[in-house]
């Protein structure tokens, strides 16, 4: 017999947007299992770096904050989630704030705010260069205050879901590989991202994107997943981040030549012009062979005009990271920096307040998701720096109210041993799996022919040849073989099944790149390189059939600000 543990809600992830919303379910009372493949604190939420937006500055206002975030998506956000967002954004400071979330200062007082990429005005609040982590401890403290059911290494591996009703999920205990079933009225994703299908990127080695598969697999649709933000500044060779922040605060970036190469890219904004526009300016000077002396493939990122004291105040932790894994002192030279994969602007379509979708007009019962697993779409087509956090937490807190109202008109569908079917099939036939092919060998080549054939650059010819790799590499995976069969701690097996989940979503982000035929934010094609809105200015809405792809597309919701070129 399997167990079966029934609470009112479960959410799967515990970084901001799962664990902000726990809290507000348990504090009103609701029993919540949260179920997180590692600790809370080793969340993916807690290597944010550089700040959260919020127009708290007497020459800022919402408006500003929502036109900026409107024109950083090159149009493809929907404008009244965007509008939700900024305008609740003060209030979630503060509401952070008040549970004890300590933000640097100015000297009188206030909430300091830097300048980040493709904002107006200076609304980045931040702790030093570890806002993430401060936000995210203080979000786990209060979850502890509030007794909040916090399961980690519980690998959840399939969704509980008939006739468009979410109903549990199926997981287990990765010390011993013991099952259970998990049944509830609502359940909440909140996985993360997944780029971690690129070879060169910045995310921990959790964030494989299981929570997006996980719902593909029973037939649900993904949203937007062409969009993949490279972030300019990842350290040479491993694409360790380096927070926006070191441009905030004044870093510069440099060629061979010794050309502070922005200029010709962006002219007003310089490095500070959005993520999209920085990276594909570093990507081109590489490209064309004015990449640093030491290394082809990097250019430099110079802050040694901001000498050491403001170095040690703002930004410490980028210090220690550039020493430790690149040798280099930033306070004494410049250090070499390139593109990275970074963030998913796609991910699971839900509407304003949470609920997923089960198609573009059609929403599922108690089925939610917030942060970056999920597509409200505050993002579009690009993210601005410091907004990730900001969704993370507001839309997490908000799906968590949105739950709790929800709650008295969900009833508890009874989950049954049987459920619980799929997941061991699954894993059963990886541990007993004879082939001759490796699952790192796999990853390595799925990693490299989305970073080559699917990255900063793209067009048809390559990315039609990396659809082709995925369905062989899909084949091969049929094939893996573990040498641990063991059930205690077996890494190779959740390995594994992480790859699965990889090799399911890499074909929505390649299919839904080779049909959006036109340019827009960190979808950038060679073969098509103007913004095309008369025939995109939609949402990609994709399903997963077998081997292939099925596209659909919606509408973008369009209320203050018509599209119009975008110019940094």
């Amino acid at each position: 017999m399997i167990p079966v543990y029934v609470s009112d809600v479960v959410i799967v992830g515990a970084g901001l947007a799962g664990l902000a919303a726990a809290r507000e379910l348990t504090k009103a009372g609701k029993k919540v299992t949260v179920l997180t493949k590692l600790h809370p604190l080793r969340s993916h939420s807690g290597a944010a770096q550089g700040g959260i937006n919020a127009a708290l500055a007497d020459d800022d206002d919402v408006e500003l904050h929502m036109f900026d975030t409107v024109k950083g998506s090159d149009y493809l956000a929907d404008q009244d989630a965007v509008e939700l967002m900024c305008s609740k954004a003060p209030e979630t400071i503060r509401w952070i704030e008040r549970m004890g979330a300590v933000f640097s200062r100015k000297e009188d007082g206030r909430i300091a705010q830097r300048p980040f990429g493709g904002q107006s005005r200076p609304r980045a609040c931040f702790a030093k260069d570890r806002t993430g982590l401060t936000l995210l401890q203080t979000i786990y403290e209060q979850c502890v205050r509030e007794n909040v059911l916090m399961l980690d290494e519980w690998y959840v591996g399939d969704l509980l879901y008939e006739n468009g009703k979410a109903y549990g999920v199926v997981a287990y205990n990765i010390r011993d590989l013991t099952p259970a079933i998990f049944n509830a009225k609502a359940v909440m994703f909140a996985t993360g991202g997944y780029a971690r299908a690129f070879k060169i990127n910045s995310n921990a080695h959790a964030n494989t994107g299981d929570g997006l598969s996980i719902l593909a697999r029973r037939g649900l649709p993904l949203e937007d997943m062409e969009f993949v933000q490279f972030h300019p500044t990842g350290l040479a060779g491993s694409g360790i981040l380096m927070s926006e922040a070191a441009r905030g605060e004044g870093g510069r970036l440099y060629n061979s030549k010794g050309e502070r190469f922005m200029e010709k890219y962006a002219p007003e904004k310089m490095e500070l012009a959005p993520r999209d526009v920085v990276s594909r300016a570093i990507m081109k000077e590489i490209i064309e062979g004015r990449g640093a002396k030491e290394d082809p493939f990097a250019v430099y990122l110079d802050l040694t005009h901001l000498g050491e004291k403001k170095i040690n105040e703002r930004l410490p932790e980028l210090r220690d990271l550039a020493l430790t894994f690149l040798g280099r002192d930033m306070v004494k030279e410049p250090i070499l920096i390139s593109a990275t994969a970074h963030y998913s602007m796609g991910g699971i379509p839900v509407d304003i307040n949470g609920h997923v979708r089960k198609n573009p007009n059609e929403l599922t019962q108690g089925l939610y998701a917030a942060g970056e697993c999920a597509c409200v779409s505050v993002h579009g087509a690009n993210r601005l720096g410091a907004n990730s956090l900001l969704e993370a937490l507001f839309y997490g807190r908000w799906t968590g109210a949105n739950i709790l109202k929800d709650l008295d008109n969900l009833d508890l569908k009874e989950a049954k041993n049987e459920d619980a079917q799929k997941l061991l099939d699954e894993i059963n036939t990886i541990l007993n799996n004879n082939g001759n092919e490796r699952v790192s060998n796999i990853r390595e080549e799925l990693q490299e022919t989305m970073s080559t054939k699917v990255g900063v650059f793209r067009e048809e010819k390559t990315m039609i040849e990396a659809r082709e790799k995925l369905l062989e590499l899909r084949e091969r995976f049929k094939n893996i073989k573990l040498d641990d069969k063991s059930n205690a701690y077996n890494t190779d097996l959740q390995e594994a099944i992480e790859l699965g989940h990889m090799l399911d979503y890499a074909l929505f982000i390649v299919e839904g790149a080779i049909n959006r035929k036109e340019s827009r934010g960190a979808h950038f094609r060679e073969d098509y390189p103007k913004r095309d809105d008369e025939n995109f200015l939609k949402h990609t809405f994709a399903y997963l059939n077998e081997n292939k792809i099925d596209i659909e597309y919606s509408d973008v919701k369009i209320t203050k600000f018509e599209p119009q070129e975008r110019k940094y």
